[in-house]
């Protein structure tokens, strides 16, 4: 899911929190975040946000499910809560309700609200706080899966055998109500305490079970942690915060919901799924060089999916290895299919190569353009009707539009952690590191560039060098440049 690159301390007003803080406004302007709402979307949010939990865009009957105990499961202080869990046992196997915030009972289409959901693509998440994808009236209020409230929601009923393979979906439109907003330090709490309620040990059931199965088919999850930033005598540190059990198995739950979704996009002949190709094998190798520079142990004949099963984030190396390891997702996309000139696509067309299945993004519409969309498809295919128009006639541009986004957003993470590197690294301008060469390029006028791993801090770096930079061999440098406005760090071989 959608989270912070970095997350930072409470602002101090110290030359360094000001950096910061300076740094990430003129990255917003830079990489052109909308960062302010029109007024003509925020009215027709505010207008939405009173009409009630009914929703005035969605037509149709709402079945009342209020009575099932739902409950949120996100990361501590979240706010804008698109997903419901409910999990019990049926027979041998199990039943896993998932109630998904329904924005298409907020956002009228060709409306004010649309056109700027459109131009966001999705929530962009920062340092300091997030560019939301919709008003926050919305998307932390009406909209929001928040605790003892009744909220629309797309609800998915899926019976699972006893080895969590789905038999059966069921998707409707439905009012839910949230027992309880926890947060994932709570459950893991109480799953590890044994407080934990037949709902909570289901979900680690569930969970564990998709796990296996992730495995037998090849796929590999990535429990990316998040880097947090502390303050020790007076200076910026970088570690990392790592991800609880209990983050993974309900990522699982996810994952199967998007399966399903796919699934039932393709049978029914349109949707918009999303896609990646195999890891390019210089990406691979890189990765290795990597492993090898954090003192990680990769053997040859070891696949990588079993290698992450070995990793744990508590572990410094092993975070970082995991932060590194998003490289092999470069070339992920979506596919629209069912409209003109655009086939509905199968075998590996249709496969996301990280999942080692079809996939589709339905189950974060608060913070992802593309899952609107697509949960719309699959109410019509479970209804065995045609889509809205206004769900055919967006597919086609979808594509591109989560394409051009997603750059925005990747660019500004990137931009963010190069800035907060860079104020980690600025006392220590002149001093000697060691490090792995993780990438070079050929030499140019006389200079060899390339990338460097550090073990502490846990970073990757340009270097440069006048002679040779061995691929995968330590090499001792020195930080020859730091700008924290420029954002650059800048090391060269000794």
């Amino acid at each position: 899911m959608p989270g912070r690159p970095v997350r930072l301390p409470a602002p101090t007003g110290d030359p360094a929190s000001r950096a910061v803080a300076e740094g990430l406004d003129a990255l917003r302007a830079e990489v052109e975040l909308p960062v302010v709402y029109p007024d003509a979307a925020l009215a027709e949010a505010e207008v939405a946000a009173e009409r009630g939990p009914q929703g005035a865009h969605a037509p149709g009957d709402r079945t009342d499910r209020t009575d099932v105990a739902f409950v949120t499961v996100d990361p501590e202080g979240s706010t804008d809560l698109d997903q419901a869990v409910h999990v019990e046992r049926r027979g041998t196997g199990w039943r896993v309700r998932y109630a998904i915030a329904d924005v298409a009972a907020f956002v009228a289409p060709g409306g004010a609200l649309d056109a700027e959901t459109h131009r966001r693509g999705m929530t962009c998440y920062s340092p300091d706080g997030r560019v939301p994808l919709h008003p926050a009236v919305l998307s932390e209020g009406a909209a929001s899966l928040l605790a003892d409230q009744v909220r629309p929601a797309v609800l998915w009923t899926m019976d699972l055998d006893a080895h969590g393979e789905p038999q059966d979906v069921h998707v409707e439109r439905a009012l839910v109500r949230s027992r309880a907003q926890l947060s994932y330090a709570q459950v893991q709490q109480r799953l590890d305490d044994g407080t934990a309620d037949d709902l909570l040990r289901g979900l680690a059931d569930v969970g564990a079970l998709r796990q296996e199965r992730e495995r037998e088919r090849g796929g590999a999850s990535l429990d990316v942690p998040e880097q947090e930033v502390v303050q020790e005598d007076g200076a910026f540190r970088l570690r990392f915060r790592a991800t609880l059990p209990v983050e993974g198995w309900n990522a699982q739950v996810s994952l199967l919901t998007g399966m399903v979704a796919a699934r039932l996009m393709l049978d029914a002949g349109v949707g918009v799924v999303r896609t990646l190709p195999p890891a390019d094998p210089r990406d691979v190798a890189r990765l290795r060089r990597t492993a090898a520079a954090l003192d990680i142990d990769w053997p040859a004949d070891l696949p990588y999916a079993d290698l992450l099963a070995r990793l744990d984030s508590h572990r410094g190396p092993h975070a970082a290895f995991l932060r590194e390891a998003t490289t092999l997702f470069r070339g992920a996309g979506y596919r629209a299919f069912g409209v003109p000139d655009a086939p509905v696509p199968t075998g590996d067309d249709a496969e996301h190569a990280a999942i080692r299945a079809p996939y589709a993004h339905v189950t974060a519409p608060l913070r992802r353009l593309v899952d609107r969309y697509g949960t719309e498809v699959c109410l019509a295919a479970v209804a065995g009707r045609q889509v809205p128009d206004w769900v055919g006639e967006a597919l086609p541009d979808l594509p591109a539009t989560m394409t051009r986004t997603g750059r925005r957003v990747a660019a500004f993470d990137r931009g963010a952690l190069d800035l907060v590197e860079a104020v980690v690294l600025a006392p220590h301008a002149g001093e000697h590191f060691t490090g792995v060469v993780v990438d070079a390029d050929a030499p140019k006028d006389g200079r060899v560039r390339g990338a460097l791993q550090l073990r502490e801090p846990a970073v990757v770096a340009p270097v440069t060098a006048s002679g040779d930079l061995p691929l995968g061999q330590r090499l001792e440098v020195r930080l020859d440049e730091v700008s924290v406005p420029h954002r650059r760090v800048t090391f060269v071989a000794v």
